[in-house]
């Protein structure tokens, strides 16, 4: 089969690889229908971390069934899935906590484990998430992030009627924004320095969009509640400058949630850092996207939304792309040659 492969930092060769075939009794079989580019694969792909050299690359995908192992039962040949590509040990002390997020030796497909961008691949069947009819392979296949964003949001205390900031307008910004009117909203600030992103906030449901370049962000968010700021806010962009801004946009007593992983070192301004002890704030970190039961609750409350529609991934998906466009298109990401939302892989083409 052909396969996009991980060679070491932006090296990555669309090449022939061995298919995935049944080693184990509960393996499941996938052809990959729709495999999506997530920002840590930017981030491994520029800067390597945990990986094999040579291994399949990629872990948001989603796919038809077409093989399974004989122990197999909660999934059949021909069932369409999403695959959760998060592997937790079982027997550190967070897993028996049942805190599976927290695995002292977590690992994702792509990395130690061949991964999506490839004709097939292969997961365990309690990593095979069937999919409702009404959900196509692109929306399927973008589960995970959804998956992230949910987690962080069932990390936070958020009410119904609450006012909630977004900070950086990414997929997972955008993702974001869906996750706070599900979790009833009743107004969403949508916040970046780029008007295309913030125009396609207002697209998936931001109620005000802010262009921090133009006025600070929590003076814009000031205005609109009434000096108050907001109940939550979300920082889903992972730069050094939103990390601390973040905390300027909650009220007195409010939280923010981090969702994005920042790419540098943070230095915060006194301003930004005495919000925290002054505002009495809550301040939550957010990492992965599974929970006990696995996959977790984030997975099946994220497929339900997007079979009732109020997950929307397409607006956020802009490349359709085959593999063999993949090592040219990660050049073009990191290198900032062209603007991208998120790209979506189909290795049938």
């Amino acid at each position: 089969m052909k396969a996009l492969n991980l060679y070491g930092k932006q090296d990555l060769r669309f090449e022939d690889a061995s298919k995935p075939m049944i080693e184990n009794k509960d393996d499941v079989i996938i052809k990959v229908k729709a495999a999506g580019i997530c920002g840590s694969d930017i981030s491994r792909y520029g800067k390597l971390g945990p990986y094999v050299e040579g291994t399949t690359f990629g872990h948001e995908f989603a796919g038809e069934v077409v093989k399974v192992g004989p122990e197999v039962k909660t999934v059949k040949v021909g069932d369409r899935v999403a695959g959760c590509p998060a592997f937790y040990c079982g027997e550190c002390d967070s897993c028996r906590k049942g805190e599976l997020a927290r695995c002292e030796n977590l690992h994702v497909m792509g990395a130690y484990h061949p991964g999506a961008f490839a004709e097939f691949a292969r997961l365990p069947e309690e990593n095979v998430i069937p999919v409702p009819d009404n959900v196509d392979f692109d929306t399927a296949a973008m589960v995970e992030p959804s998956a992230v964003v949910a987690h962080g949001f069932y990390r936070t205390n958020i009410q119904p009627g609450a006012e909630v900031a977004v900070i950086g307008c990414g997929n997972i910004g955008l993702l974001a924004i869906q996750w706070a009117r599900i979790f009833g909203a009743k107004k969403i600030y949508a916040i970046d320095i780029d008007d295309a992103k913030l125009e396609t906030a207002k697209q998936v449901g931001a109620d005000v969009t802010i262009n921090s370049m133009e006025k600070p962000a929590h003076e814009a968010v000031a205005k609109h509640t009434g000096g108050q700021g907001v109940d939550l806010a979300v920082e889903s962009a992972g730069s050094p400058i939103t990390s601390a801004h973040v905390l300027a946009l909650p009220k007195k007593g409010g939280q923010v949630v981090y969702l994005g992983i920042p790419y540098a070192d943070i230095n915060i301004e006194r301003f930004y850092f005495e919000r925290i002890v002054r505002n009495e704030l809550t301040v939550l970190g957010s990492w992965n996207a599974i929970s006990a039961p696995f996959p977790g609750k984030e997975w099946h409350a994220s497929l339900h939304y997007m079979s009732t529609g109020q997950i929307d991934v397409e607006k956020i998906i802009t490349h359709r792309l085959s593999l063999i466009e993949g090592p040219e298109t990660f050049s073009k990401i990191i290198n900032r040659d062209e603007n991208f939302g998120k790209v979506m892989f189909y290795p049938e083409i």
